[in-house]
């Protein structure tokens, strides 16, 4: 009975109707959300409003920044494009938009990157830079290219090669004699082909890098290291003789004027830190042909000797290179002159 009872007054309950009082206020749904709030303004971190675009230059900028540091190599790469496009729509002998130094130092670190289409980007971008603006950086722009002519990723050292072959033609003087630039690059050439001098291991330390020891990557790097050591072997610049009795007093003119290059003293290392053999400057032929002579030498001729038998491409390489070191050190003394 008690049971019935109560399930009678439940019942009851659902059809009696609420009394509300005047003045007081529904009770709130568990789910309700305070959407009384009001906000004076909205910021958009990722847009700029603006009535006027900004200037070229920092435009340019921008996009410097945008392939130098994204993490996409889609971004990289269209950045790339961009600057290209807009350095090559700029009037004839108009001042380039950007410093080409910092254009240089920003993107020479692509030259090691993962994406074949971004370092195809940074060849040509880099041979629309103005030549007589990358004499100063030959220093920074090899240690770049020396890092991808040992890479593990052939495509890297092919694209490092054409960089070299860039330098050679815009800064050969600077490429040469710059800090490093003669005895590293020829180690790093050895390294790369598998020719280091006194190597006694034949473990995979002492082989070459590049995967590319026969046919056409053999040939190309054997090609770009005889016009590598062309520049530094073999002085193209035509040599003035005065006669005492007839041009007095032009004696030693070249000594007595004004230097053509910047920096003309940096070979003595006044304010540098100490270098040893491999980072000194060589700034002439004859040192390069010593330094060639005692450490280099014996072992590309006898490189040059292994790879003729192969004869092909890279045995006509091979003789190239061959004439190369032949005609460069015929001139060579012999003479101690370290003292």
């Amino acid at each position: 009975m008690g049971s019935s009872v109560k399930k009678k007054k439940e019942k009851k309950k659902d059809f009696q109707a609420t009394k509300l009082r005047v003045g007081k206020t529904k009770a709130k749904a568990d789910n309700f959300t305070d959407t009384s709030f009001k906000s004076k303004s909205i910021v958009v971190n990722t847009q700029s409003l603006s009535t006027t675009a900004p200037a070229l230059g920092s435009q340019l900028y921008h996009y410097i920044s945008l392939a130098s540091s994204s993490r996409s190599d889609t971004q990289r790469r269209d950045a790339l494009s961009y600057l290209i496009n807009q350095f090559t729509s700029q009037p004839v002998n108009t001042p380039f938009p950007v410093s080409p130094i910092i254009l240089l130092d920003k993107l020479i670190p692509l030259l090691l990157d993962g994406s074949a289409s971004v370092r195809s980007q940074l060849l040509k971008l880099l041979r629309l830079l103005p030549a007589s603006e990358i004499n100063d950086r030959a220093e920074p722009v090899l240690l770049y290219i020396r890092a991808g002519l040992t890479h593990l990723a052939a495509g890297i050292t092919i694209d490092a090669l054409a960089a070299l072959e860039w330098l050679l033609e815009v800064a050969s003087d600077d490429a040469v004699s710059c800090p490093g630039g003669w005895f590293k690059t020829v180690k790093c050439f050895l390294l790369m082909l598998g020719w280091s001098a006194g190597a006694t291991s034949t473990g995979w330390t002492t082989s070459n890098a590049s995967f590319g020891k026969t046919g056409k990557p053999l040939a190309r790097q054997l090609l770009v290291f005889a016009q590598f050591l062309k520049t530094g072997l073999i002085n193209d610049q035509p040599v003035v003789h005065y006669n005492a009795g007839k041009n007095f007093p032009l004696w030693d003119v070249e000594a007595h004027m004004i230097p053509s290059r910047s920096n003309a003293y940096a070979r003595l290392n006044l304010f540098g830190s100490p270098r040893d053999e491999e980072g000194e400057m060589y700034m002439d032929v004859d040192s390069r042909q010593r330094v060639f002579h005692a450490k280099f030498q014996s072992a590309v001729d006898a490189g040059i000797a292994k790879v003729k038998k192969e004869a092909g491409e890279a045995g006509r390489a091979a003789a190239v290179l061959a004439k190369v070191v032949r005609d460069g050190m015929a001139g060579y003394s012999g003479v101690n002159d370290t003292l």
